[in-house]
């Protein structure tokens, strides 16, 4: 972790929140508590910030930069997959031709259910 969290700086966010959870079957693991967290290229939500799936609630609770190369299988997990190497490759296969650089910065967006 780098930290602007640890500074309480984040930089302004480069899309929005509704954006941060698209694909169906991320959708879904999200809504079967499978995937806690998103890492992106860019910073969709601010820590508080309310996302909606299919009439359900998630509250951000940490966004924080991450290099690829820090990825740990935990983290794999907290996305939804087994290990680093199987989410590793979902997302190459979403995008194709770009490079897996462990020094690569992504933003990571930390969630959780909210109960009402």
């Amino acid at each position: 972790m780098t930290n602007n969290e640890a500074s309480n700086t984040l930089p302004p966010k480069t899309c929005s929140i509704e954006r941060l959870v698209t694909m169906p079957e991320d959708v879904k693991k999200v809504i079967e508590g499978k995937k806690t967290a998103t890492r992106r290229n860019g910073r969709y939500a601010d820590v508080g910030e309310i996302m909606e799936l299919e009439d359900k609630k998630f509250k951000v609770e940490r966004v924080y930069s991450q290099s690829l190369g820090e990825l740990t299988d935990e983290h794999a997990h907290q996305e939804g997959y087994t290990s680093v190497e199987e989410y590793k490759q979902s997302i190459l296969s979403y995008h194709p031709g770009m490079p897996w650089l462990p020094q690569m910065r992504v933003w990571v967006h930390e969630f959780s259910a909210v109960n009402e």
